[in-house]
């Protein structure tokens, strides 16, 4: 049982990894006991030759990462334009920076009312978004905008170009629903 929590944490935890110390917590279970069961996992992963991924540590952080043997058509896959497509989660995080601006993870997360540290890592390694100093609260927490390169990705040259959001909130949903519904636009 602990193997498959483990394993979902990992797999929900994304690029970020999760700790030794976050699983001890959430699992409530002893350090030996998660060694054990760690070991386990990574011998399982890297033996398991259905799967493609296999599991790393980096310090006391532990992440799902994919096989070397599989680069080559990792690679292709990125060089396909495929893996460039970013996902809906991606997207409502990237708009909410792009809109409101300078703005801290937890005040994504607050907006969104889900966690979205997998998505916020996600724009920056794409640099999408990027840290822009600390905001002056208590634990001074990073603050996002978005980069040089949205503008190019998006094909604009200023952030003023973004549609206005104010229309944004004056569209009533279920109204387009019922239109699209009877066959209207």
């Amino acid at each position: 049982m602990y193997q498959a929590e483990i394993t979902a944490l990992l797999f929900v935890a994304g690029d970020q990894g999760i700790s030794e110390k976050e699983l001890l917590s959430l699992l409530d279970i002893d350090k030996k006991t998660l060694k054990y069961l760690l070991s386990e996992l990574e011998i399982s992963f890297d033996s398991d030759e259905r799967l493609g991924f296999r599991l790393a540590k980096f310090n006391s952080t532990y992440k799902l990462v994919t096989k070397s043997e599989y680069s080559d058509i990792l690679n292709s896959f990125f060089e396909s334009g495929l893996g460039t497509k970013l996902s809906q989660a991606a997207l409502e995080v990237l708009s909410i920076v792009a809109y409101r601006q300078p703005i801290t993870r937890v005040e994504v997360d607050e907006i969104r009312g889900v966690q979205s540290s997998g998505s916020m890592n996600t724009l920056i390694a794409r640099d999408l978004i990027k840290e822009k100093g600390k905001k002056d609260v208590p634990g001074h927490p990073n603050l996002y905008v978005v980069s040089e390169h949205f503008f190019d990705y998006f094909g604009i040259r200023d952030i003023k170009e973004l549609p206005d959001f104010d229309s944004f909130e004056n569209i009533d949903i279920y109204e387009n629903e019922e239109n699209l519904a009877d066959g209207e636009n």
